[in-house]
C-alpha cells in the first residue's frame, strides 16, 4: 500500500519488478545462441585436426612398409651366371648346339687346316654325346652351378682343360673361331647381353691352357 506523510500530498512509490526465469532466460539469450556455435567449431576443429593425424599416420606407414620392402630386395643374393642361363637343361641345350656347329666349322672342323681337330671331327664322332656330357658339366661349374666337373685328362686345376687339349695343338686364332661359335649359338638362343659377355669371358679365361699344346709345339 502507498505510504501518506501528514499534511503532504500523497507519494506512491512503485513497486520495482523483479525479474521472471523467462525474463531473465531473455536477458541473457545471446550468450545461451553463442553456446552451439563454439561447440561446432571446437568439434571441427578436433576433427580436422584427427583427419591430419591419420593422414600423417598413413603416410609413415607406407613409407616404412616401401623401405622394408626395398631392403628385402636388396638383401636378396644376386643369382648365379647359371641361375641366369636357366640352369642344366638350357646349358645342355646350348652345349648341344654349339658342339654340332663345331663339326661343321670350317676352320675348326671336319675341314679345319689342323690335322688334329679335322681328324677328331671325322673319325671320333662317336665320342661326341659323351663330350657335350663333360663339356655341360663344365659350364655348368664355371658358372656357379651345384654340377661338377671332374677331368678326363686333369690340369693344373679343377677346371683346368690344357691335358685335354694338349694334342690337338689348337691354335690361339682356332681357339677364337670357337669363342665366336659358343658366341653365335648364344645369340641363337637369344642370351640376354650381359650373361653372353660373362659366360664368353668365363670362356676366354682358358685361352691359354687350350692352346698350351700350340704353344709349345712352336
Amino acid at each position: 500500500m502507498p505510504r501518506t506523510m501528514p499534511g503532504k500530498a500523497k507519494w506512491t512509490y512503485p513497486k520495482i519488478k523483479s525479474l521472471t526465469p523467462p525474463d531473465q532466460a531473455a536477458a541473457c539469450s545471446g550468450s545461451t545462441r553463442r553456446k552451439p556455435e563454439m561447440k561446432t567449431a571446437v568439434s571441427t576443429s578436433l576433427t580436422r585436426r584427427s583427419v591430419v593425424a591419420l593422414a600423417v599416420a598413413a603416410a609413415s606407414t607406407t613409407v616404412v612398409a616401401t623401405n622394408n620392402a626395398l631392403a628385402q630386395e636388396q638383401a636378396k643374393p644376386e643369382k648365379s651366371l647359371y641361375e641366369r642361363l636357366g640352369g642344366v637343361f638350357a646349358i645342355a641345350a646350348v652345349v648341344d648346339h654349339f658342339s654340332d656347329a663345331i663339326v661343321k666349322n670350317p676352320i675348326v672342323g671336319q675341314k679345319s687346316k689342323n690335322a688334329q681337330l679335322r681328324k677328331w671331327h671325322t673319325k671320333n664322332l662317336e665320342r661326341l654325346p659323351g663330350l657335350k656330357f663333360m663339356r655341360t658339366l663344365w659350364v655348368c661349374d664355371v658358372s656357379g652351378g651345384p654340377l661338377k666337373f671332374v677331368a678326363t685328362k686333369p690340369g693344373t686345376t679343377p677346371l683346368g682343360l690344357e691335358e685335354a687339349h694338349r694334342d690337338l695343338r689348337i691354335s690361339p686364332a682356332e681357339f677364337d673361331e670357337v669363342a665366336a661359335e659358343l658366341g653365335r649359338t648364344l645369340d641363337h638362343f637369344k642370351v640376354p647381353k650381359a650373361e653372353k659377355t660373362e659366360m664368353l669371358e668365363a670362356f676366354a679365361a682358358h685361352k691359354g691352357e687350350v692352346t698350351a699344346g700350340y704353344d709349345k709345339q712352336g
